[in-house]
């Protein structure tokens, strides 16, 4: 009987439908992997790669965050990033990126984010190339050698750690890193899709006496409340202007005053304008949710320099934070119910997970090859 050949999804034209292809099953290269893929997540983003908003190779093997098993290790690859031996059928989850680690974003500037070499699963690998399986929405995948490669703490979940899959390194990058959240902030995080989830967290537990978060649809916000992401909601549907919003919002925090963060995770060039008139004056601004370009906006400047506001962009994560957001979750799924977000599809229901994701009807969306149960 013939061995069963990896399906991985690809995507051979824009706007075109995603097809599962056959691809050999390859030995790892040194300092590689083979990982069976347990579930591969869908990200915001995959729906804007595949109308074009953003510029990819074709025919391309999708899918940039997952989890899975360890099933062939590469000679030279013991350990995971931290140090902790790998062994076949280990539980792992990998930087979905390589930075070059030689240009001069990654060097001097010392930001790999910016590296315009980096090798990134899911985004920018041609599944017509060998490895051919460089993507997470498949069977199997080829990790090569410098991916960080990191073992799944014990007490989480397969579904836990993919929720926020892309969305908390990310905001591990944005909030933890960039931003000042002090005991007692107010935080007002536009958004609530998994960035904004991710981002309203981080800020709790930072020490933000109060995270208020501002989106749609109604069953978002009520999502977002029910799990402890955040301690109030404004929602669209009841408040469809900006400026109902923004006096919703102003009647939750203390003496109608502003925010000291704003944290636009909404992907809506207007939602910029509306991020200035949310903060207070000397407030913190970040800008993390304008990942895939919808174009410009207008914008007051003049509000920025009467407030002195302090205007942050953070684009996508390195591998340094993925490894801290694997450490964060232990405490995080302990003080939220990230698996309760998340919709799992079989693998051969992509093009319906993708529709589902691109409609809102889901707020985190994954695909679960075969029916393999965790062990």
């Amino acid at each position: 009987m013939e061995k069963p050949v990896p399906k991985v999804a690809v995507l051979e034209e824009i706007n075109g439908p995603i097809t599962l292809q056959d691809f050999p099953d390859p030995q790892p290269s040194p300092g590689g992997a083979l990982v069976e893929v347990a579930l591969g997540g869908i990200c915001g983003t995959d729906v804007h790669l595949r109308t074009g908003h953003l510029n990819v190779p074709l025919p391309l093997a999708m899918g940039h965050e997952a989890v899975g098993w360890i099933r062939k290790l590469g000679d030279g690859l013991t350990t995971d990033v931290e140090g902790q031996p790998l062994a076949v059928g280990d539980r792992v989850v990998w930087a979905n990126n390589i930075p070059c680690g030689s240009c001069h974003e990654c060097l001097v500037l010392k930001e790999p984010t910016l590296c315009l070499n980096r090798k990134i699963y899911g985004i920018n690998r041609r599944a017509s190339d060998f490895p051919h399986l460089q993507g997470g929405w498949a069977e199997m995948i080829v990790l090569e050698a410098g991916t960080t490669i990191i073992k799944i703490p014990d007490s989480v979940s397969f579904e836990e750690v993919i929720t926020l899959g892309c969305a908390g390194p990310t905001a591990i990058h944005g909030v933890v890193e960039n931003l000042k959240i002090e005991p007692g902030s107010v935080v007002a995080v536009q958004g609530a899709g998994p960035v904004g989830l991710a981002s309203a967290m981080y800020a709790k537990a930072m020490g933000a006496a109060l995270v208020v978060i501002l989106g749609g649809p109604t069953s978002r916000i009520e999502m977002a409340l029910q799990i402890g992401a955040a301690d109030a909601g404004v929602d669209m549907d009841s408040y469809p202007t900006a400026p109902e919003r923004l006096d919703a919002f102003r009647q939750l925090t203390p003496h109608g005053g502003g925010a000291d963060v704003v944290i636009e995770c909404a992907g809506v060039p207007s939602a910029v304008a509306e991020s200035i008139d949310l903060a207070r004056p000397n407030g913190q601004l970040l800008v993390l949710g304008q990942y895939t370009d919808h174009g410009p906006t207008p914008i007051n400047p003049h509000l920025i320099t009467k407030k002195q506001l302090k205007v942050f962009g953070s684009w996508g994560f390195a591998p340094a934070h993925y490894v801290k957001y694997v450490k964060s979750l232990p405490q995080l799924v302990k003080n939220h119910d990230l698996a309760s977000i998340l919709s799992v599809y079989p693998l051969e229901e992509i093009n319906d997970a993708l529709a589902d994701v691109a409609s809102g009807s889901v707020t985190k969306a994954a695909l679960r090859p075969g029916t393999k149960n965790e062990a």
